[in-house]
C-alpha cells in the first residue's frame, strides 16, 4: 500500500488556528481521508467536487427498534456466522432511529451541498424504509430533488414476499445543487440492473458493484471531474470513477475499509467485478464510451428538463 502522500485540507476555525486534515493516502487521480465525515467534510474547500455519490448506513434491516439495533452482519448478510468462507467486518453508525438519521443526514448532505460546484449532482444510496427520509433530509440541506435511480437487482438476488412484490431493488436519491449544469450533456438511465459482488469478491457487507452500476453513476460528473464519496467503504464508488476518468476523492471511518479501499485504489483496473468469477478483472468501456446495455433510451433534449 502507498505511504500517504504530503497535503492537507484545512478551514477558518474559531479557535487559535486552522483545522488541518491530513489525507490517509493520496495519488495523481484518489485521495482518502480517514475519519468522521462531520469532521472531515468541514475541512474540505467549497466548489471543489463535481457530484456527490454517498452510500451511507441505512440504520435500516426491520421494521421495529429491536431489529434496527443488531449487528450489521445479522441485518445485511445471508447465512449464519461461520457458515461463509468470506466473512467482512461490521461498520459502525448503522443503529439510529428515523428521526437521529434524517437529522444526521441533513448535516453531512449541507456540507456536501457547499462542497460542490453549482449544477453538480449528489446520488444517495437508500433502500425502501428510508426513501423519504432521504429525500427529506437532502431537500432540507437545500438541494434540489431530482428523482430517484433504481438499482434493480437479479431475480435470483433479491427476495420474495409471501402475498406481495419481490424486494428487488435499492434506489439512488438524486438532486443538484441549484440547477442542472448546462454545459456537460449526458443521458443515463433511471433503472439499472446489476448484480452485487458475491464470494471472494465481495469487499463489504453492503458492497455496490463496479460495473455497471457505479460505472454508470459517475458519468453524472464530466470527465475529468471530482466524484467525492464520504462513505467510501471498500472504495467502489473510487475505483469506477478512476475506471471512468474521473478523480476521486473519498472519506472512511474504519482502520480496516480504509486499508482495502486504499489498496483498491492504487490498482483500479484489478477490482473484481461482481459479474464474474473471483480473480477476473473488471471489463468496462472507455470512459464515455462505457458498454451499457441497461441505457436503453435516450431522449432528445428539451428545454426546462
Amino acid at each position: 500500500m502507498n505511504v500517504p502522500a504530503p497535503g492537507h485540507a484545512t478551514w477558518p476555525a474559531t479557535g487559535p488556528g486552522p483545522v488541518t486534515v491530513e489525507p490517509y493516502w493520496s495519488s495523481d487521480t484518489a485521495t482518502l481521508y480517514k475519519g468522521d465525515i462531520l469532521a472531515v467534510l468541514p475541512a474540505l474547500p467549497a466548489d471543489s467536487v463535481d457530484a456527490v455519490i454517498a452510500d451511507p448506513p441505512y440504520s435500516s434491516g426491520g421494521v421495529s427498534v429491536a431489529e434496527r439495533k443488531r449487528s450489521t452482519r445479522t441485518k445485511y448478510v445471508s447465512g449464519s456466522v461461520g457458515d461463509i468462507a468470506h466473512e467482512n467486518p461490521d461498520f459502525p453508525g448503522d443503529q439510529r432511529d428515523q428521526r437521529s438519521w434524517t437529522f444526521w443526514s441533513t448535516l453531512w448532505m449541507s456540507e456536501a451541498l457547499r462542497l460542490t460546484k453549482p449544477g453538480g449532482s449528489i446520488l444517495v444510496f437508500t433502500d425502501w424504509r428510508q426513501l423519504p427520509s432521504t429525500s427529506d433530509a437532502m431537500q432540507a440541506a437545500g438541494w434540489t430533488w431530482r428523482g430517484v435511480v433504481n438499482w434493480v437487482k437479479p431475480r435470483g438476488r433479491s427476495r420474495p414476499i409471501r402475498g406481495g412484490f419481490w424486494n428487488q431493488a435499492e434506489y439512488c436519491v438524486w438532486g443538484v445543487n441549484g440547477s442542472i449544469q448546462k454545459e456537460y450533456e449526458v443521458y443515463l438511465p433511471g433503472a439499472i440492473e446489476a448484480r452485487a459482488p458475491v464470494g471472494a469478491a465481495r469487499l463489504h457487507q453492503t458492497e455496490k458493484p463496479v460495473d455497471p452500476l457505479l460505472t454508470t453513476l459517475v458519468r453524472v460528473a464530466p470527465p475529468g471531474g471530482v466524484i467525492l464519496d464520504p462513505f467510501a467503504g471498500s472504495g467502489s464508488t473510487g475505483v469506477a470513477a478512476q475506471l471512468q476518468g474521473r478523480r476521486f476523492t473519498g472519506i472512511e471511518i474504519t482502520d480496516h475499509y480504509a486499508r482495502v479501499a486504499a489498496e483498491r485504489l492504487s490498482r483500479p483496473a484489478l477490482a473484481p467485478d461482481a459479474s464474474v468469477g473471483p480473480g477476473q478483472e473488471t471489463t468496462v468501456g472507455e470512459p464515455d464510451e462505457p458498454d451499457e446495455p441497461a441505457q436503453l433510451f435516450v431522449p432528445e433534449p428539451r428545454e426546462g428538463t
